[in-house]
């Protein structure tokens, strides 16, 4: 397992998220976004979630286990995932039982708990090894997830920490993508490695590595096309271009970063396992959470995998970008106060 150690001079894209305290209490929210930058709640309203638990807690509940089991459906319904939402039910039908909730505000503080108890796990941020140079990324996904765009993002993250960038243009079944970082690179003064269109992605990667070495670069990250889980042979082609990598470095990629859609509930979780045996996922993107009204996909993600979640997507401009916060992320998937309150 690669160890990451954050670049001694030099701040941290994730720092502020990786040292923030955690809340005082179970009924503690995240901090109000800056002046001018719309918060996580702001980016995530309108959940299932949200809907579902304010109606079936803010009208005095009978706090049995027939309200639980249809707390249990709500989460299934914002795409937790079956086995993660029966845990997670389960876990507060033991504190039930041991009569633990005096009313329908305290289950809902029990509830944030443990939806923030199954993310932390994978709340862990991007850090670069500075003893990898170039610490070389390879972005995987399925098509339209957001994965160039993300990269931009990215890139520009690393950039403003003052990391030296190279990116390397390996999605050479489609033009759009190559010129998409180009054009990102020229406005940014990053050099992009790209070939011809249908040229070999491995090519792209191994001449991209060899450049950023030779350049002193700091960070490399590397493009690939996007392509279903269910496409063999493009599947098969990541596992070459990590073979290839690694004949200039044996450890690189140092981080095999999958950006997700959010939207795709529990299909995610097929594209995972099949990436993951593939390229061995290292951490994860998800975008576009701004976009649906569940979002649980997360928690399923969490509880099948373990895979650090390094990032998610709340919008469209840079700042959007965000390093995963669980505990912002949960409040902004819950009422932050019952019906009366």
């Amino acid at each position: 397992m690669v160890s990451f150690w954050k670049k001694k001079s030099r701040p941290n894209v994730a720092d502020a998220a990786a040292e923030a305290p955690g809340p005082a209490d179970e009924t503690a929210h995240a901090p109000p976004a800056a002046p001018g930058k719309p918060g996580w709640r702001e980016r995530l309203r309108g959940s299932i979630l949200f809907k579902d638990v304010r109606e079936l807690l803010g009208a005095n509940p009978i706090l049995d286990d027939e309200l639980l089991d249809e707390i249990e459906t709500a989460l299934i319904s914002a795409d937790v995932g079956v086995t993660a939402s029966s845990e997670l039910t389960g876990n507060l039908r033991k504190r039930m039982h041991g009569r633990e909730f005096a009313d329908g505000r305290a289950l809902l503080a029990a509830l944030r708990t443990e939806l923030i108890a199954l993310l932390k796990p994978v709340a862990v941020p991007l850090t670069i090894d500075p003893a990898a140079k170039p610490f070389v990324i390879l972005t995987v996904g399925v098509n339209g997830v957001g994965k160039t765009t993300t990269i931009g993002k990215l890139a520009r993250r690393f950039q403003n920490d003052g990391y030296s960038l190279m990116l390397a243009a390996g999605d050479t079944f489609r033009a759009a993508a190559v010129e998409q970082l180009k054009i990102w690179g020229e406005r940014n003064g990053v050099a992009v490695i790209a070939q011809g269109s249908g040229s070999d992605a491995a090519s792209v990667a191994f001449d991209a590595l060899q450049a950023a070495k030779s350049r002193d670069i700091d960070v490399l990250i590397a493009d690939t096309a996007g392509r279903l889980h269910t496409q063999s042979g493009l599947m098969n082609e990541l596992g070459k271009i990590g073979r290839v990598l690694g004949r200039i470095d044996p450890s690189a990629p140092h981080e095999v970063l999958m950006v997700i859609d959010g939207t795709t509930g529990q299909n995610a979780i097929s594209q995972l396992r099949q990436f993951h045996a593939i390229v061995k996922v290292t951490g994860l993107v998800v975008t576009k959470l701004d976009g649906t009204a569940r979002g649980g996909v997360l928690f399923a993600l969490a509880r099948e995998f373990g895979i650090p979640i390094r990032f998610v997507g709340l919008g469209e401009s840079l700042e959007d970008l965000r390093v995963f916060d669980p505990e912002a992320f949960v409040d902004a998937l819950l009422p932050e106060s019952l019906g009366g309150e």
